[in-house]
């Protein structure tokens, strides 16, 4: 018969992908999409071993946290075991980057197929988790949320190319495709607690402003930060065409030549212009606006969540604000 998960572990391929999931069908699934190139790996006796045996083992580990044999201390078990460069599935499917977080995307291992159809799994995988909680509001919300996800993603789409944006429809793009994400969370958290209404509306005002100043800063970290902290290529944004609020604002605060260079860049995309987009986007102050954006955005995400009484965990909503607009990854 076959080894025993310890003994095995040493001869995993570069190419193995650990399913941790229970049901039978979900290896069939993954084998399949993925290809015969890849080795999936499903069984709960991966999750119970010595973490030693994932070292260096998976490119990729999807976890299904439904799993009932399955427990935040076996996940995390999990994840120390992996590599650093554990794959992240389903990110930039859309915006097809192949670099996120120092991380090859799971469309630059296996093709946007292959990541989108794994994604409609996982995504699936997600409902059955939401029904089996038995509240029509919880599925309410959370329903209205991916609706309005997607929307936002689309109207993005529509505006990559168009150097009209102004901060309003810029904002809104945001706030639809990135903090309906943050106040969604935020408000179930009430709803699950059976917390009065006043402080289930102060919790997701505090989620949409976290989740706005967290983009914010991110669209500020396009043009400023470090490769290597941040995970992604500089100009990302740029090359795809997308006006986010530096790009605005340096058209908005810089001279006509500036202006017309970045109303360029912005048209045509790639990243030819970059150097002297960087130069109108340095000479305008616009990533220190962007910055003071974020930090509004954050003291708004404050003050939502006054109302509520002292607690350790009111001190970890309180540090995740100047967190998200500190940070530089």
């Amino acid at each position: 018969g076959p080894a025993p998960p310890a003994a095995r572990g040493a001869e995993l391929s570069m190419a193995t992908i650990l399913v941790v999931d229970d049901d039978p069908d979900a290896r069939e699934l993954f084998c399949a999409i993925l290809g015969q190139d890849h080795q999936v790996e499903t069984a709960s006796d991966w999750v119970t071993a010595n973490s030693a045996v994932f070292r260096g083992a998976h490119d990729l580990v999807l976890i299904d946290v439904n799993m009932p044999t399955l427990n935040g201390d076996q996940i995390a078990r999990v994840l120390r075991g992996a590599k650093p460069e554990l794959r992240i599935l389903l990110t930039s499917a859309m915006d097809e980057s192949d670099l996120r977080r120092g991380n090859r995307t799971a469309n630059a291992l296996f093709g946007n197929a292959a990541s989108v159809l794994v994604g409609d799994f996982l995504y699936s995988r997600a409902f059955q988790m939401m029904v089996s909680v038995g509240s029509m509001r919880i599925q309410q919300v959370l329903a209205d949320a991916t609706n309005t996800i997607a929307e936002g993603e689309v109207l993005q789409l529509l505006n990559c190319h168009n150097a009209d944006i102004d901060i309003p429809q810029y904002l809104r793009v945001i706030r639809y495709k990135t903090a309906k994400l943050f106040e969604a969370a935020a408000r179930l958290g009430a709803i699950l607690s059976g917390a009065p209404a006043e402080v289930e509306e102060g919790l997701a005002r505090y989620g949409m402003h976290l989740g706005t100043a967290f983009q914010l800063v991110d669209d500020v970290l396009d043009y400023s930060g470090d490769e290597d902290a941040t995970g992604k290529h500089l100009g990302d944004d740029l090359a795809e065409g997308k006006p986010t609020l530096p790009l605005i604002h340096a058209m908005q605060q810089g001279s006509a030549a500036q202006s017309a260079c970045v109303r360029h860049a912005i048209e045509e995309g790639g990243r030819n212009a970059f150097p002297e987009v960087m130069a109108a986007i340095r000479a305008t102050g616009a990533l220190d606006e962007t910055r003071r954006h974020a930090e509004i955005e954050a003291k708004l995400a404050l003050e939502a969540i006054a109302m509520l009484p002292a607690s350790t965990y009111k001190d970890s909503l309180v540090q995740l604000p100047p967190f998200a607009v500190a940070r530089d990854f």
